[in-house]
């Protein structure tokens, strides 16, 4: 599962921190069209593309899927995080290892949640794809990445819910493994908390 030990880890968002693991359709249409928004899912997907990639912003996001921003809130409120993923980073904090997160989304919801349900304490830093104006598996936000923790590619592990996110690091050097659920949080706590005991 873990050649080395990491200098540090990459987590993704939706899947791994966040129990959604596709935000869009399960928690993002259904609040639009419950809130008398856009119905139409297609519509509603590509202005959360752009918005993911940083073409537009979030208040512009609502206005064009036919809500008032104001609903920020209550659409973030919809969201849990994975469990043991708390735990699992304060353990991560108590051991010295640095935590980031890797996640295609819209920089200001990222932020937001991360803030009220994490605290910016628990990780290092986030690249997010809207602010990167690239995401993931696209080379250029593991780069990005890459230059904005300071380590190089064999220094991290990085962990996504969806396989071509994987390949995507993996492609550009950096060692990777698939979340298939909340036991992986156990199985890396004992792989990297251990192993760091010895060390």
């Amino acid at each position: 599962m873990i050649d080395r030990l990491p200098r540090c880890l990459v987590l993704d968002a939706m899947g791994v921190l966040f129990a959604a693991a596709d935000d869009v359709a399960e928690i993002l249409i259904p609040f639009i069209r419950s809130a008398g928004g856009e119905s139409d899912a297609h519509a509603i997907e590509s202005v959360y593309m752009q918005a993911s990639l940083g073409a537009i912003d979030a208040d512009t996001f609502w206005v064009r899927v036919g809500l008032d921003p104001a609903v920020e809130d209550a659409y973030l409120s919809k969201h849990r995080l994975v469990a043991g993923a708390r735990e699992f980073l304060a353990s991560a904090r108590r051991a010295g290892l640095p935590v980031w997160c890797l996640s295609n989304d819209v920089g200001r919801w990222s932020r937001r949640l991360r803030e009220k349900l994490l605290g910016e304490r628990l990780l290092a830093g986030a690249v997010i794809s809207s602010d990167a104006k690239v995401r993931k598996p696209d080379r250029g936000i593991y780069e990005q990445l890459l230059v904005a923790t300071g380590y190089r590619p064999a220094e991290l592990l990085f962990v996504d819910d969806r396989a071509k996110n994987v390949a995507g690091a993996a492609a550009v050097g950096i060692p990777a493994i698939e979340f298939t659920g909340p036991h992986v949080y156990g199985q890396l706590r004992a792989k990297l908390f251990a192993r760091q005991a010895e060390v």
